[in-house]
């Protein structure tokens, strides 16, 4: 064996132990200072925990990249969905009046809100990318009012560290912490390239989460729950995605 392999397998294993010492290192960091992601002991395990770590630390405000108009997708791309419930039709053939998004839990005013007291609020339009986890893309124009808006509006408890949202098919939830609830991009969309949000796309009223992977951008969202703990929730993961081999945070 030469002199210069040897040395590079030395430099490659010191490199390689530094690493992992560096990925524990940070764990304990995070958890000291309270910045570990709900599935922790998961597949992905330190190397989230640092990365979500990192970015509250020291990117909590970094914005998402948003596109001028002409990169818009010609064709953006609708995952498949499960046929609509009856219900749903129903609505739908209403024009989604009936629609109602529910927000409760540590708040000080619980409410109920429909699609036209969402309007009423201050309205913010954003040219994003969504990321799938799957590999496909696209560019779209989402029109909203932001998370915050709403959460300011009833009124947070102290102690609030997510919020607990899911779908009109109550299977269907995720949860964010309360730094990205915040985050003046983080919108519950009702518009998408200057119209109504198509149901494909998760109308009539989707969260839309830029900073993250697709699938944290829940569809058809009914119900928003401020809490101090993901324990108590399914496997107590902060998400299903997790269940499935995908990580809770989901930053891009």
């Amino acid at each position: 064996m030469s002199l210069i392999t040897r040395r590079r397998l030395i430099t490659t294993g010191l490199a390689t132990a530094a690493g992992v010492a560096g990925l524990a290192t940070a764990a304990k960091l995070s958890r000291k200072y309270g910045l570990v992601p709900p599935d922790c002991k998961g597949v992905y395990g330190a190397g989230e925990t640092l990365t979500y770590g990192a970015e509250r630390l020291f990117a909590r405000h970094a914005m998402a990249r948003e596109f001028p108009r002409s990169m818009i997708s010609e064709k953006p791309f609708a995952n498949e969905i499960a046929p609509p419930k009856e219900a749903f039709k129903k609505m739908q053939a209403r024009g989604f009046v009936d629609w109602r998004l529910t927000v409760d839990g540590m708040v000080e005013h619980p409410m109920t809100l429909s699609l036209a007291d969402l309007k009423t609020m201050p309205v913010h339009s954003q040219i994003t990318e969504v990321s799938c986890e799957e590999g496909w893309s696209y560019i779209a124009e989402w029109i909203g009012t932001p998370l915050s808006n709403v959460l300011n509006e009833a009124g947070l408890k102290p102690g609030v560290k997510y919020i607990y949202y899911h779908a009109v098919e109550p299977y269907l939830w995720e949860t964010i912490d309360i730094d990205e609830a915040m985050h003046p991009q983080t919108l519950l969309t009702m518009g998408m390239n200057n119209g109504d949000l198509p149901v494909g796309f998760g109308g009539p009223l989707r969260l839309r989460v830029p900073r993250q992977l697709g699938y944290k951008s829940l569809k058809f969202v009914t119900h928003i729950t401020a809490i101090d703990s993901v324990k108590n929730i399914g496997k107590g993961l902060g998400s299903v995605d997790p269940e499935y081999g995908y990580a809770w945070y989901a930053g891009i």
